[in-house]
């Protein structure tokens, strides 16, 4: 008869939530209660080249594992994982002796097939029941596929897994790969699913393989509370439970609500993960979710933009992620050129002569509105708000290079609206710069419309800039803006933002006279010269 194992990824594919970080005691508190559940095989963590650092669930070699895991359960199997992309040298694996792992998963993409091979065929001679684990196997071809699998017959490892990498994988395709495999693969060897929730497909198909009442064993990836990468994985007390309904099993349902309870809630709150937006989009236009996640970060572009852009890169890179080549698809998707030399001449002619409030949305311009208004009502000062209408002040000019911002303003306002070229489709606007021009270098602040304004404003001749609302960027997620409807959360890399962004005034205030009249988080000359 066959029979269906659970594996717990919690402690790896969770860790890209909080950096593996949970915590020495929170590890081995873990381990004991799910050994208590009745589950199957628990994946301990990464093994990796870093060095050992007792509050992650990272390990440089097998042996690190054991304190975490003792005393072993009898009746579960101890697993870690290993990256093909960044292995341990092979001399660091030591033979399995039954103190410490039982076994080791293998992943790796299609191009280091041949590399994971020889280091599979070491792991089975030390005596590890190997997993071996085909990261985007929807990326192979039906003959890739076949091929892969009948390499690794060779090794008859303990399983052979399908791995839904980015949350893509539908019903009818996963049954297809399913069918690939169980047809391909060698009898005694276990069919394996891992699956991500970017589309929501996750539990769907872990139920259909289930069903399908294969011959084979069967093993399925879960993480308690879903923790898991994007929008996480499959729930493990959620399939426990199904599994207890339809087939009987005896999983216990508690000691997964405790760890829910006492472990993951609080990670939860800090940094969420689940369905959502960006992450489904990612999904759906094929790319690494990473991606998303980076984009969903600069909190610029909406939903069609946001599509757009991803499915604007090439095929062949939406699968490999790096921070570089995310910065470099978003900035060439900003850099819409249009010629602005008509616009410039006709902005210049209209601050002729006049010097610039520059007012931004910062928590600090209802505190100093009466000195605000002071200088906003003098002859000789025209008011520029930057993605925002002003609020109570009167403004001529509203300035906007972020769409979401935009979308605020537009028909709200009775000021001329500036916009950059990178806002497709922008309605209600008097004038379109060309983005590149005043974007900047640094990736991180590349459309920070402050700065692009202040670039602006030198292009068309303006020689003083008098600021208020620049406030600069806190550690905390609320009280940076003055309408809470405009916050965001740049907390995490607040001290980051205000160094970059502190550079650029400097050097603006190198070719301009620039002071503030309200308090700023910034390191610059703050007083008017």
């Amino acid at each position: 008869m066959r029979k269906i194992y659970l594996l717990d990824c919690t402690l790896r594919d969770g860790g890209y939530i909080n950096d593996w970080r949970f915590g020495r005691e929170t590890i081995k508190g873990f381990c004991k209660k799910i050994a208590r559940t009745g589950i199957e095989i628990l994946e301990v963590g990464f093994i990796k080249r870093d060095t050992y650092d007792p509050d992650q669930s990272l390990f440089p070699d097998v042996q690190s594992f054991t304190d975490m895991i003792q005393p072993k359960s009898e009746n579960m199997m101890y697993v870690g994982m290993l990256d093909m992309s960044a292995p341990i040298p092979l001399d660091r694996l030591v033979p399995c002796d039954g103190s410490s792992l039982d076994g080791i998963r293998v992943i790796f993409k299609k191009e280091k097939i041949e590399e994971a091979y020889i280091y599979c065929k070491r792991i089975m001679e030390l005596g590890y029941k190997l997993f071996v684990n085909f990261v985007g196997t929807d990326l192979y071809t039906d003959k890739e596929f076949i091929e892969g699998i009948q390499k690794f017959n060779t090794l008859h490892p303990f399983a052979l897994s399908i791995v839904d990498s980015f949350g893509l994988i539908k019903r009818k395709h996963f049954l297809r790969l399913v069918y690939l495999a169980d047809n391909n693969l060698a009898p005694g060897i276990i069919l394996a699913y891992h699956a991500h929730n970017n589309l929501q497909q996750a539990f769907g198909n872990a139920e259909a393989l289930v069903e399908m009442n294969l011959k084979r064993d069967l093993c399925i990836d879960a993480c308690v509370f879903g923790m898991g990468r994007g929008a996480g994985n499959l729930n493990l007390e959620l399939f426990a439970e199904y599994m207890n309904e339809s087939y009987d099993t005896q999983y216990r349902i508690e000691p997964m609500l405790e760890i829910m309870d006492e472990y993951l809630n609080d990670i939860y709150k800090r940094k969420q993960w689940g369905y959502s937006l960006p992450l489904y989009l990612s999904a759906s236009t094929g790319c690494h979710p990473n991606y998303a996640i980076y984009l969903a970060e600069k909190d610029s572009l909406p939903v069609k933009a946001f599509n757009e852009l991803l499915r604007s890169i090439p095929v062949e890179e939406k699968a490999k992620f790096s921070k570089d080549k995310a910065e470099r698809y978003y900035r060439q998707y900003q850099e819409n050129y249009i010629d602005d030399k008509d616009t410039l001449q006709s902005l210049a002619e209209q601050m002729e002569g006049k010097k610039v409030l520059l007012l931004a949305p910062g928590s600090s311009i209802g505190k100093y509105k009466d000195a605000i208004e002071e200088v906003a009502n003098k002859d000789d000062v025209i008011v520029w708000a930057v993605n925002f209408t002003g609020g109570v002040f009167n403004v001529d000019y509203v300035f906007s290079s972020n769409m979401r911002r935009y979308r605020n303003i537009q028909g709200k306002t009775d000021a001329k609206c500036i916009t950059t070229s990178n806002m497709r489709e922008c309605e209600h606007t008097d004038f379109v710069v060309n983005f590149a021009s005043y974007a900047l270098d640094e990736p991180e602040i590349i459309d920070n419309s402050g700065l692009m304004a202040l670039r602006l404003l030198k292009a068309i001749g303006v020689k003083e800039v008098i600021i208020a609302g620049m406030d600069g960027y806190s550690a905390y997620s609320t009280g940076d803006y003055y309408d809470s409807t405009l916050s965001y959360d740049f907390s995490k890399e607040a001290e980051k933002r205000n160094t970059l962004i502190s550079q650029e005034i400097k050097k603006a205030q190198g070719t301009m006279k620039i002071g503030f009249i309200t308090p700023t988080n910034y390191q610059v000359s703050e007083e008017l010269m």
